[in-house]
């Protein structure tokens, strides 16, 4: 037990088990409690390093259930750290809602810092490292999947000029490409990092249109990060309100089109509304 109670986020290997901090070691062997995402996937970590702390899972599914027993644990000066199957906690992973109700209640939430295979991805990619955005996972499904990117694209229509980070899984990675590249831009440079700091760690760079087709031929495994650098400077949908709404009404109603171009363009939304009936009439 510790004289104040304690949450600790510690950041494990994303794959090399070696890449582990000195003092994540040491935090982990303090706690009271680990939590982890999955405790069959933890135990090789925690067994390579002798670390015979207490796990419980925490994942999408429980985590809400587990929180006032968590909270209890905490006020009574236990110290409880929590990890994910590789890499920093809550970046794509549970954690958020219990650090969330922590910081609630005015308890401490530290965290040590390291492996994080975005950041890693970014900086191997050889795209702009700042401005970044890391979104996760894209939604699975096509439909849903152009509709977060046309509604990405249209920002950046009005100025948002980011590297685009996600992660995705080995069997999607093609189609998400092909996705990409037909919202964003077939010629946007990019990269697919695969297994990093594992044996066969792969970066591969191009356009959005030849990482397609390349994956579309050589299907990928592993762990993949995808990188997508800002909207090129020739692109002429920068300031374009027709390329903006053609986007939107790819996945978009006419109306719901409208206001979302509207909204981030600051122009009237009646203006917008009327421009975006006419292509539409145009495209039918």
């Amino acid at each position: 037990m510790h004289q104040d109670g304690e949450l600790v986020l510690v950041a494990t290997p994303i794959g090399n088990l070696a890449d582990i901090s000195r003092r994540a070691i040491e935090t982990l062997q303090a706690s009271d409690l680990i939590l982890c995402e999955d405790t069959r996937t933890s135990a090789r970590l925690l067994r390579e390093y002798g670390i015979h702390t207490k796990t419980r899972p925490l994942h999408d599914h429980n985590e809400d259930r587990q929180i006032p027993a968590l909270l209890h644990a905490l006020a009574a000066g236990q110290r409880i750290a929590v990890i994910s199957d590789a890499g920093t906690p809550l970046m794509s992973d549970p954690g958020y809602r219990l650090v969330r109700a922590v910081v609630a209640e005015g308890a401490r939430v530290s965290a040590v810092p390291g492996p994080n295979a975005a950041i890693m991805a970014l900086t191997l990619s050889g795209l702009p490292p700042h401005p970044f955005l890391f979104s996760g996972f894209l939604p699975p499904r096509e439909a849903a999947r152009r509709e977060v990117l046309a509604r990405l694209h249209a920002a950046e229509c009005a100025g948002l000029a980011a590297t685009l980070i996600w992660h995705e899984a080995p069997h999607r990675l093609a189609e998400m490409l092909a996705t990409l590249a037909a919202v964003l831009g077939p010629a946007r440079p990019a990269a697919v990092a695969r297994e990093l700091t594992k044996r066969f760690e792969e970066v591969r760079r191009g356009t959005l249109a030849d990482l397609a087709a390349h994956y579309g031929e050589h299907p990928a495994r592993g762990e993949i990060t995808v990188v997508v650098g800002p909207p090129l400077e020739d692109d002429s949908t920068a300031t374009d309100l027709d390329s903006q709404l053609r986007t939107a009404l790819r996945t978009l109603s006419v109306k719901d089109a409208a206001a979302l171009v509207a909204g981030i363009t600051s122009l009237p939304r009646r203006t917008v509304y009327a421009r975006a009936l006419e292509l539409a009439r145009d495209e039918s």
